[in-house]
Order: C-alpha cells, then sequence, then structure tokens
C-alpha cells in the first residue's frame, strides 16, 4: 500500500496540485458561510482560535461558537469574545452532549447553507474557506470538503514525528483516494459540508466515537462526493505524550472498526461498490494487526515452553527485509513532505526524524487495531460518545517564535 500511496500522491500532484495557483480562484458569487467552533473545555485555547477564526478572508461569513457543557471558564470567554467580535455568535449547552450533537446544534442554527467546521483548539488559515467553498459553490455533486490540517507544537520527538506523520499517512493517502473517487475519512478538525447532504443523512450520528469517519463513511453511501483540498490549511495541536497518543489512536482505531461493523450490510450493495476497496483496506489492516500479535505471542511461548515445529515462528524480519521495509517507509515520507513543501517551507528538517516513525507508530497503530475492534463489537449502539479533554501537547514559551521563525503559521 505504500507503494499505492506514493504513486497516486505523485500522480495526485502532477495532474492537479502543480498547476493550482497560490491564491484560489475567484468565484461569481460568494454565498455566506458559517464557521462551527464546537467547544469543550477550551478555556486556554478559545480566544487564539476564535481571534484567528473571525478574520477569514472571506467576504460574508460568521462564527458559531458552541459551548458544549464545559467545567472551566469557557463559557465566560465565549461570551467576553462573542461581545468583542460582531460576525461571532455563542450557543451554550447545559452539559457535555459530545462533539456531534454540538455540531448538530450548530447546524440547526445556522441560516446558511455552507458549514466549515473546525476544532476548539484549531488555527484557520485566513484563505482556508476560499478554497473550500470553491469546491462547494462550484459542484452540487460535492457534500464535503475536507482540508489539510498541520501540526504547530512541535518541541519533542512525538511532535516532530507527526509532522512527517500528517504529510505522509494523511496528505498522501488522501491524494491518492481521491484519485479512485471515495476517502476514508474526512479531516474533523478542518472540513466544509453542504447542509443539504447533512440534511439527507440526518446529520452527525451521536452514538459513533468519530463523528468524522462515520459522516465520511454517510454521506458516500448516499451518493455524495467528498473532496480533499490541501491548500486549506489548519494548524492543530497534537499529543506529545505517549498516554496522550494512545488514547488518541485508539478512539481513531475504535471509530474505523465502528464504521466497518455497522456499514458492513450497506456496503456490499452493488451501488456501492465504489467503497469496496477502502472496506477491504481496513480490514485487511486489522488483520494484520491481529497476524502481527499472534506471531509475537507464538514466538514469546516457544521461548518458555517447547513448541511443534510447524507453530515455531520468528516474528523479527532478516536484515534484507528490514532494511526493504526502512527504505520504503523514508522514500514515501520524503514524497509527501516535498509534495507539502510548499506548506512547509522548513519541513525538512524534520525527515531527518522519521527514521523513529517505523518503530514508534507500526506498533502503536497494531496495537490499537488489536484493542479496538473488541471494543466497537461490545459497545452499544445508540449510546452517547461525548467529550473528553485530550492532550493537546506540550507548548514551550517560545512557541510562537519558533512558528514564526519556520514560517509554518500563516494566520
Amino acid at each position: 500500500m505504500a507503494y499505492v500511496w506514493m504513486i497516486g500522491g505523485i500522480y495526485y500532484y502532477l495532474l492537479w496540485e502543480r498547476y493550482t495557483p497560490s491564491y484560489p480562484p475567484a468565484l461569481a458569487d460568494y454565498p455566506p458561510v458559517s464557521i462551527l467552533v464546537p467547544c469543550h473545555n477550551e478555556g486556554d485555547t478559545a480566544r487564539e482560535t476564535l481571534g484567528v477564526v473571525v478574520k477569514q478572508n472571506y467576504p460574508d461569513f460568521e462564527v458559531i461558537a458552541i459551548n458544549d457543557g464545559s467545567t472551566d471558564n469557557t463559557a465566560e470567554i465565549l461570551d467576553e469574545l462573542g461581545e468583542q467580535y460582531d460576525n461571532l455568535r455563542i450557543l451554550h449547552l447545559a452539559t457535555n452532549q459530545g462533539k456531534a450533537m454540538a455540531l448538530r446544534k450548530g447546524a440547526l442554527v445556522s441560516p446558511n447553507e455552507f458549514l466549515i467546521c473546525i476544532d476548539g483548539d484549531a488555527l484557520l488559515d485566513q484563505n482556508a474557506a476560499l478554497w473550500m467553498i470553491n469546491h462547494l459553490a462550484t459542484d452540487p455533486t460535492i457534500g464535503a470538503v475536507t482540508g489539510n490540517p498541520r501540526i504547530r507544537n512541535r518541541s519533542t520527538l512525538l511532535g516532530k514525528l507527526q509532522v512527517g506523520e500528517f504529510s505522509s499517512i494523511i496528505g498522501l493517502i488522501k491524494r491518492t483516494q481521491q484519485l479512485y473517487g471515495r476517502l476514508f475519512a474526512v479531516s474533523g478538525v478542518i472540513v466544509g459540508f453542504r447542509k443539504n447532504a447533512l440534511q439527507e443523512i440526518d446529520y452527525w450520528n451521536v452514538d459513533m466515537v468519530t463523528e468524522d469517519i462515520d459522516v465520511t463513511w454517510r454521506l458516500q453511501l448516499a451518493g455524495w462526493e467528498i473532496r480533499y483540498e490541501p491548500n486549506a490549511l489548519c494548524w492543530i495541536l497534537m499529543p506529545e505524550t505517549l498516554k496522550g497518543l494512545w488514547k488518541q489512536r485508539l478512539r481513531w482505531s475504535q471509530g474505523g472498526s465502528e464504521v466497518i461493523i455497522r456499514y458492513f450490510k450497506s456496503i456490499w450493495r452493488w451501488k456501492s461498490r465504489s467503497m469496496w476497496p477502502l472496506y477491504l483496506e481496513y480490514a485487511t489492516s486489522i488483520f494484520w494487526a491481529y497476524c502481527m500479535v499472534f506471531i509475537f505471542l507464538l514466538w514469546f511461548i516457544g521461548l518458555i515452553i517447547p513448541l511443534p515445529h510447524y507453530l515455531v515462528v520468528q516474528p523479527f524480519a532478516p536484515s534484507w527485509f528490514t532494511t526493504l521495509l526502512a527504505t520504503t517507509c523514508l522514500a514515501q515520507f520524503a514524497i509527501s513532505m516535498a509534495i507539502d513543501s510548499r506548506f512547509e517551507q522548513k519541513g525538512g528538517k524534520y525527515f531527518y526524524w522519521m527514521i523513529w516513525y517505523p518503530i514508534a507508530y507500526w506498533l502503536l497503530t497494531t496495537l490499537t487495531s488489536v484493542v479496538a475492534l473488541p471494543k466497537a463489537l461490545l459497545k452499544k449502539q445508540g449510546e452517547r460518545a461525548v467529550w473528553v479533554s485530550p492532550d493537546r501537547g506540550l507548548k514551550p514559551e517560545n512557541e510562537n517564535e519558533d512558528e514564526n521563525e519556520d514560517d509554518d503559521n500563516e494566520e
């Protein structure tokens, strides 16, 4: 699959991306847009996030911040910002009802057909709305447009690794999936929707762990197109501790497992055949994870007690194969970071750290996939998925200085 993604990413770049202008093309008409910002315990980030989003370079937009039962000072900060900015509306929910419900409430109070959703700790590039509305306003078959999240916090090894990961594992794969017409998931941190499409599928499901994966599949199963727009940038905070990273990736894995379980019957209809490659790819990755864990268990047991010869396994690959895997991994990162170099002008300096990615992340992905599947199988359908404050990484005092130096933050 790594070679499929590399070839697909290069083809996508040569076919479309290299001809893309640095500024979004002008539209004949600029429809009004609502930017939804669901917030739960965002007291540390709300001022920065909303202070940036209200400055969108778009002629007609409003911002709706939804306080979803925060227990910190988020409500007070939002009310203060609502008085400060004329294009900012505040919606308070009395209790924690989950991100999906917060987005649903925001969409219902919005008078506009086009919605852009970002997280409460994200910094939206000033031209992001222009890039996404360029798709939604010109093609009525498009139900959603997902943007290009970039990493803000890079003070630790995990943070540096995620700079390359988001270029390779997210950006490169989305480019390839765009070629065969279906995306596995929009990025919930930056995505634009057509409200008519959301209405057709009854908005977001409130009982799914990852509302972005679920809404992606339901839109596409309903016949709507989804696009990836790499120029729609959004700067995000990510976990920089192993505990925080484990919780995040376990939630992502569980969300993917919930989707392939819930839509098992729907996916095998002939009209849904365009989704078959995505389904088989994800199901195969879960099967691979269980195979790896089983092999390591056999190997460990074999160290303790003698096993029949047909059960004796060697989980560690020979040196030539290890070299091939490492070379493939680095090639994938090199290609993806080269394609994204116009967004990360000094991103090449993070390539050095990518050699650690197979050890740190392949193991993490394997374990989270194995743990997530039974969690998804045992989860009761209809059980509300509510907020849990995430690990947003380490923010050193000189973070803003580093961002300005690297030209990474284009706010």
